[in-house]
């Protein structure tokens, strides 16, 4: 029997960064592990710190009755506690356990809010470049993903998001850090976007949701911060994970804050709480949600997602290729340079030859760059500058 139709589409134009990294397993396989330069999958290299360890040999060593079995859907009461007194700080609210709903992942929570809050034929306007899965989510639960092109330095550009509101519009999703181009919005962006998002909502009655996507928050460097939503807008939620703070992704564990101001919120976090169960997530992984409860001062090794930052300008600057100066995340977007007429797939090809992957910008929806992973051993980035250059450095 054949399946979905709307599976096999998606299948033909299934994610190149999981291709690339798949591709980049072969290759290692074959030249081996040092002499391929993989820059494909945002995939943390660094270990998870100490004190997860510590915290993780102990809650499985004392293995309380009923630490392993269901709690509420949307987590265990203490945890959701500790995360709302976490997220209260950062977003400058006042939140208390009921505004946490515990997910799986970053990628389950926005699962989780798209099916909650989308009707068939809802809008959810999106910054072009943005991360390829939105599409596919938003799809998921009868939605339309609708583009608003970014500035010319990769900010989000308001005149295009305001243009892209219609009386569909259910949500504007934004992601800051950014991937794939490493942008912090400023605070003057978030502000700004709020107040037409208010606009709108005043002359159409429906306020737009605005979705937070912050994996990436603790990962900023030469002293920025960023902004909070749940304090600039009031219909705002955020959707965050522990995959790139503490390098967890495969423990695939992460929450939805909602902020306090948001209409009829009760409603909205029962909706979350259905959403979490009905989608089959049931609940977030119990272990990693008790962990994560006594983590909440532990903080990010930002300093040698730094080092690799560093590291990779000076190559690329070696190289003589352009590139977006990433403020955070661990992600450098680079310009394809001239030889290659603005083709992303054929300098991502001509890369390949070199044992360099890196994501066509393509994927991104932003033809022309390219995206590299720079969340890899320092010695690998350095090793890879006389491929960059003679793949297509000048």
């Amino acid at each position: 029997m054949p399946v979905a139709q709307a599976v096999k589409d998606a299948l033909d134009s299934s994610s190149m960064i999981r291709r690339m990294f798949e591709e980049g397993i072969e290759l290692k396989k074959k030249f081996g592990t040092d002499k391929v330069f993989d820059f494909s999958l945002g995939n943390p290299d660094l270990e998870p710190p100490e004190a997860f360890r510590q915290t993780l040999l102990r809650l499985v060593t004392e293995d309380a009755p009923g630490s392993h079995g269901y709690m509420p859907n949307a987590g265990f009461p203490h945890v959701r506690e500790a995360l709302a007194r976490k997220t209260s700080h950062e977003h400058g609210v006042t939140l208390d356990w009921r505004h946490i709903v515990m997910s799986v992942g970053a990628a389950g929570a926005l699962n989780t809010v798209l099916k909650a809050v989308l009707n068939p034929g809802d809008e959810v306007i999106v910054s072009r470049p943005y991360f390829m899965e939105y599409r596919a989510y938003i799809t998921n639960h009868g939605g339309k993903l609708v583009e608003a092109a970014a500035d010319d330095s990769f900010n989000l550009d308001i005149d295009t998001v305001r243009a892209a509101l219609s009386e569909k519009t259910a949500a504007v999703l934004i992601n800051s850090p950014h991937n794939p181009t490493g942008r912090v919005y400023p605070q003057k962006t978030i502000a700004a976007l709020a107040e037409i998002l208010l606009e709108h909502g005043g002359k159409t009655g429906r306020f737009p949701y605005l979705v937070a996507d912050e994996p990436y928050r603790e990962l900023v460097y030469d002293g920025l911060a960023v902004p909070p939503v749940l304090s600039a807008y009031p219909h705002s939620i955020v959707a965050t994970s522990y995959s790139k703070s503490l390098s967890l992704p495969g423990e695939r564990i992460g929450y939805i804050a909602v902020g306090p101001r948001n209409d009829d919120k009760d409603t909205l976090i029962d909706a979350l709480i259905y959403a979490t169960r009905i989608l089959g997530y049931v609940n977030a992984p119990a272990l990693m949600q008790r962990c994560v409860a006594e983590l909440t001062e532990v903080k990010a090794a930002v300093y040698m997602y730094a080092a690799r930052r560093a590291a990779f300008k000076k190559v690329l600057d070696y190289a003589g290729l352009s590139y977006i100066n990433p403020e955070g995340a661990f992600y450098i977007f680079c310009k394809v340079p001239g030889g290659f007429a603005n083709d992303d797939r054929a300098f991502v090809d001509a890369l390949k030859k070199q044992l360099i992957l890196g994501v066509p910008g393509s994927s991104f929806g932003a033809p022309g760059w390219v995206r590299f992973a720079y969340c890899v051993s320092e010695e690998n980035i350095r090793n890879s500058a006389a491929a960059f250059k003679a793949a297509g450095g000048r």
